[in-house]
């Protein structure tokens, strides 16, 4: 994360209005601040959206190629995340210190999106043990802060929500090489079912120098990364099914702490979802009278 410098007393200030309920910016503990998407915003992609979770602002394009299946899974496509930590983000990510931290938010997108509960990479096989279908999921951070991981999976769904794939008319073997034909209408294409899909929720633990109990935050600005000593990122499905738990930071939790932790994600994540899904319905309903603004806005 990018590292932000705060005084004692301001650290001192952020972890007792925690402990109140009552954070900086005015929200309690289970708050997200102001979040801002928008779809089809990256004209070459199969699918685009950009995300802005108060200053955090996370772009996403996704393409899809024709690839052949692994070895291992001959009947299944493949997904990819590559995260890219620009430098105009913050200075921190100059050079290569960003590196490390898109490696990280890649790793934890790749475990949240393994399970097939989540998707069925068999709907992207064409032909088994020959062609599939390969999502390439760039993700850009233009903006930091805070809340990394919870802004770019709800970036990625609204991107993968307005994917279109184009469809295969033909795909046979001639001579023992694979023949495929897709359509030549650009518009003749196939939508991922994006409705299992995960959302990622960051809840910050053990903060720092003064113990505050049993109490943590969702959706945390720098300053109250910076404040933290431990943070648990958990991957809730629409459902309330959690695909993956993954603790970042150096400190440690109770067994006890780590459960009702994880419980308050689930809830939490059932709302996310339906939050972001209700957004790209509605946005998907204005058709070709919404007005995209882009880089604009």
């Amino acid at each position: 994360m990018a590292n932000t410098l705060l005084s004692l007393a301001e650290k001192t200030f952020i972890v007792h209005g925690v402990d109140d309920n009552y954070r900086t910016d005015g929200r309690n503990r289970s708050e997200y601040r102001p979040i801002e998407v928008e779809t089809k915003v990256l004209p070459h992609t199969s699918g685009s959206a950009r995300l802005r979770l108060a200053n955090t602002d996370i772009l996403v394009g996704v393409k899809a190629e024709v690839d052949t299946p692994y070895p291992d899974n001959p009947n299944e496509g493949k997904l990819e995340f590559f995260v890219d930590c620009s430098a105009n983000a913050t200075p921190a990510f100059e050079g290569k210190g960003g590196d490390n931290l898109g490696t990280e938010i890649s790793n934890t997108l790749t475990l949240a999106y393994q399970s097939s509960h989540v998707l069925d990479l068999t709907t992207l096989c064409i032909l088994p043990q020959q062609k599939c279908w390969k999502l390439y999921v760039d993700v850009l951070i233009l903006q930091c802060d805070g809340n990394l991981f919870d802004a770019v999976a709800l970036a990625v769904k609204a991107a993968l929500y307005s994917a279109q794939i184009p469809k295969v008319t033909t795909a046979t073997l001639d001579g023992g090489k694979a023949d495929i034909q897709l359509s030549d209408d650009p518009f003749d294409c196939v939508k991922l079912d994006v409705s299992s899909f995960p959302v990622l929720v960051t809840l910050c633990k053990n903060f720092t120098f003064i113990q505050i109990g049993e109490n943590c935050v969702v959706d945390p600005t720098s300053e109250e990364e910076e404040c933290s000593a431990a943070s648990i990122v958990v991957a809730v499905m629409p459902n309330g099914r959690i695909t993956s738990v993954v603790k970042t930071g150096y400190g440690s939790l109770q067994p006890s702490t780590l459960v009702k932790t994880v419980e308050l994600a689930k809830d939490i994540g059932i709302k996310l979802n339906a939050g972001i899904m209700n957004a790209l319905k509605e946005e998907d309903e204005l058709g070709s009278q919404r007005e995209i603004f882009g880089f604009l806005k």
